[in-house]
């Protein structure tokens, strides 16, 4: 909640106003849960695997239109998640918030499923509610090796998502300053992100670091040349 007070008036109008417009938002065409999504809610690889052989539709929902997939996700059930994805569910369903398997699983750091998602298919343009590439939240969390799986795979690292927020900028603007954020911030300095895109209210991430007394994500910025 401090870094949300400490944003300027109207980067917190933004978050405030996507907030409300999830908050808003409900389920929409409800859908009793399958033998699949039941077992997938509950890590059950038997009932899993039975209901794959039985035909059961991989992208049947759940009434928060969830697929299976995605509660595998959800639940950080990577055996789950890894049958599921071989028997051909789409890495790209969306939910009744706007998350897919693939978002989710770079937005939490699920290194593992989020590879699986990227070798089957992964829209890399794809935004969650905040209009964000699965690379700001990775970021701004200092997930190093999901970061890393992203820019391999070839990701936009200067998406601006509604915030008006990169992921450099939320790297520094929500993250704690620590290790992990600072090598976040050397990643994606190496794969070309540009260092002086400011935010909404033409705030650049080294005016953020400098403000939030980030001492080493400053002198890494200044030595790549930001102003």
């Amino acid at each position: 909640m401090r870094k949300l007070m400490a944003l300027k008036p109207t980067a917190l109008a933004a978050f405030l106003g996507v907030s409300a417009m999830i908050a808003g938002s409900g389920p929409s065409l409800a859908q009793a849960s399958t033998p699949l999504t039941i077992a997938a809610t509950n890590g059950d690889i038997t009932a899993l695997e039975q209901a794959i052989a039985a035909g059961t539709p991989l992208e049947s929902r759940d009434s928060r239109q969830r697929t299976a997939l995605m509660l595998a996700v959800q639940n950080r059930d990577i055996e789950a998640a890894r049958r599921l994805i071989e028997a051909g569910a789409d890495v790209n369903a969306r939910d009744d918030i706007e998350d897919t398997p693939y978002l989710l699983a770079g937005a939490s750091g699920q290194i593992e499923i989020l590879r699986l998602t990227l070798a089957h298919g992964a829209d890399l343009a794809s935004t969650n509610r905040y209009g964000g590439t699965a690379l700001i939240p990775a970021s701004e969390h200092g997930y190093v090796e999901t970061v890393e799986a992203l820019i391999a795979a070839g990701i936009n690292v200067d998406h601006v998502n509604r915030l008006g927020w990169t992921a450099l900028l939320e790297a520094v603007l929500l993250g704690n300053g620590g290790p992990d954020q600072v090598t976040t911030v050397q990643r994606l300095i190496a794969a070309g992100a540009n260092l002086n895109l400011a935010d909404l209210d033409g705030v650049t991430p080294l005016q953020h670091a400098n403000a939030r007394g980030y001492v080493e994500i400053a002198r890494v910025l200044e030595q790549a040349g930001a102003q």
